[in-house]
């Protein structure tokens, strides 16, 4: 293997930063509709509410994984650059391969939680199909 420098784990952080945006957005989204869904609610108790909260709940703790993943690969990205500089090439291509694997979390748990914003979406697609 190639000696690792200071380049490669600061090739990431934009890459990072950028999915750390997009992150931020879907939660920001997400409060949005859980404080609307909760006015809804308190109006009109409905069952169908609660159902939309919970599916909404689960997609916010997965969000929230991605973003702790996410950014404990930044925070490793940048241990990994200081061990370079002191010269523990050895633990800093550890380090890498850590920060590799949670940012790998973290794209896997968006994909979970692309897949059931899908399923909540065609939930709502076949309620309007059957009227």
């Amino acid at each position: 293997m190639e000696q690792l420098s200071l380049t490669t784990p600061a090739l990431l952080f934009s890459a990072i930063s950028l999915i750390m945006l997009a992150y931020t957005n879907r939660f920001l989204a997400y409060a949005a509709v859980v404080r609307n869904l909760h006015d809804k609610y308190l109006e009109k108790k409905d069952k169908a509410l609660i159902k939309q909260i919970k599916n909404l709940k689960k997609r916010l703790y997965l969000t929230r994984s991605m973003q702790i993943f996410g950014i404990s690969s930044l925070l490793l990205c940048v241990v990994t650059m200081f061990l370079v500089y002191i010269q523990q090439h050895t633990i800093a291509v550890w380090v890498f391969g850590l920060a590799l694997i949670l940012l790998i979390l973290s794209l896997a748990f968006l994909i979970r939680e692309i897949q059931i914003s899908v399923e909540a979406l065609e939930h709502h697609i076949s309620d309007i199909e059957n009227n």
